[in-house]
């Protein structure tokens, strides 16, 4: 299976400016892309690939308004037009329905504005050099901040430039499954704002996972400089400036999230054979006036997201059980649905059989039932593979 590894590089000022000289041209043979498929669909011409490769590289670098082209690698262009077909193959996938998920729309160019600016580049654009550095074609030698060692050769490399300024080098790697041992327990995920995850298992345990509401904690800084940023004068440098900090601040805040979601899903994974999750909504739920800063900041597709990947490593299996099922309001002492459950009820008594419920761990313990009868068959017999 493949991997990424993202490491912070160090370029130097010169190589900064190469950087966003490649930078500038894989966007404009992007556009450039994008705009010759769809001349040639208006004039009814079908173009391969290759076609329009030669026409926005080749013959464009002919041309004096596009002769700057041959000033960066020719591999970032490459790549940049490949990236153009994937997202017409893409778009076209999701329009006939063989895509899975939600609908991709049709290209968009890329604007020189964009505060995140990236090209890819293939292993004839890249080496690994014995000191440590990341020698990149026409580029040189940056210094990279090596946080751990790849696990074998990566077979392609971005260059990313976020919008705090910071560089990234984010390496594809092949990474090997390694399964974990078999174990008998499994486990029911039923995510939250108050907490992030309410656990329900099949030996009878609970567990709260809390939300750290990463962005929440950072608000107040955020207020403070973005107040600054709208006093700066517009395209001024102390606007540009103070812009930065706004970016570092919403990078520190993402990070932070995204490392305490890899640390409880990997908690997850290792404890439990499976784990069962609902298939929730979450861009519709995001437009939830109320709720959607809270819901955004909880982070439920990424920490569902790496679920699934960390699943997918160790042998271990994520399984979705439906969005429609009655979960928070259904006893799972003895079925009896109620008519309605409103958020602001957390706790709740059964009118049946009268056991109390905390409404999320009841949700998850009905989700953790569901789950297991999509997994077992009439006899009793485990449909998907045991890992």
């Amino acid at each position: 299976m493949h991997a990424r590894y993202s490491f912070r590089i160090e370029p130097a000022e010169v190589q900064r400016g190469m950087l966003a000289r490649t930078f500038g041209c894989a966007r404009v043979v992007f556009n450039d892309a994008i705009r010759c498929r769809d001349e040639a669909y208006r004039a009814g011409v079908k173009l391969s690939p290759a076609e329009v490769q030669s026409r926005v590289i080749t013959a464009a670098k002919a041309v004096d308004e596009r002769a700057w082209l041959s000033e960066v690698a020719s591999v970032a262009l490459v790549q940049s037009v490949r990236d153009a077909d994937r997202a017409y193959r893409n778009f076209f996938s999701s329009a006939a329905g063989r895509r899975a998920g939600r609908k991709i729309g049709r290209p968009r160019f890329k604007s020189r504005k964009d505060n995140r600016q990236s090209f890819r580049l293939t292993r004839n654009g890249f080496t690994l050099r014995p000191n440590g550095r990341l020698h990149i074609a026409k580029i040189g030698d940056v210094r990279v901040r090596w946080s751990r060692e790849l696990p074998s050769e990566p077979s392609s490399v971005t260059i990313i430039r976020e919008s705090d300024g910071h560089y990234y080098a984010s390496f594809v790697v092949e990474v090997a499954r390694t399964p974990l041992p078999v174990v008998e327990r499994e486990a029911a995920v039923d995510l939250g704002i108050t907490r992030l995850a309410t656990v329900a298992t099949t030996d009878g345990a609970r567990m709260d996972i809390p939300n750290p509401r990463h962005l929440q904690r950072g608000l107040r800084k955020l207020a403070r400089l973005q107040r600054e940023h709208a006093r700066c004068a517009k395209a001024s440098a102390n606007r540009a400036k103070i812009r930065r900090k706004v970016a570092a601040v919403h990078s520190k805040i993402s990070r932070a999230r995204r490392d305490n979601h890899h640390k409880q899903a990997l908690l997850l994974i290792r404890d439990n054979q499976a784990v069962h999750v609902e298939s929730l909504n979450i861009a519709g739920m995001l437009r939830n006036q109320r709720l959607a800063r809270a819901i955004a900041d909880a982070g439920w597709a990424q920490f569902v997201r790496l679920l699934e990947e960390k699943a997918d490593r160790y042998g271990r299996a994520v399984v979705k059980v439906s969005r429609w099922l009655p979960s928070s309001k259904t006893c799972s002492g003895c079925g009896y649905v109620m008519d309605s459950m409103p958020l602001n009820i957390r706790a709740w008594a059964c009118p049946e059989c009268g056991v109390g419920h905390d409404r999320d761990h009841n949700a998850a313990v009905n989700i953790l039932a569901a789950g297991r009868a999509e997994r077992l068959n009439a006899c009793g017999v485990l449909v998907r593979p045991h890992f």
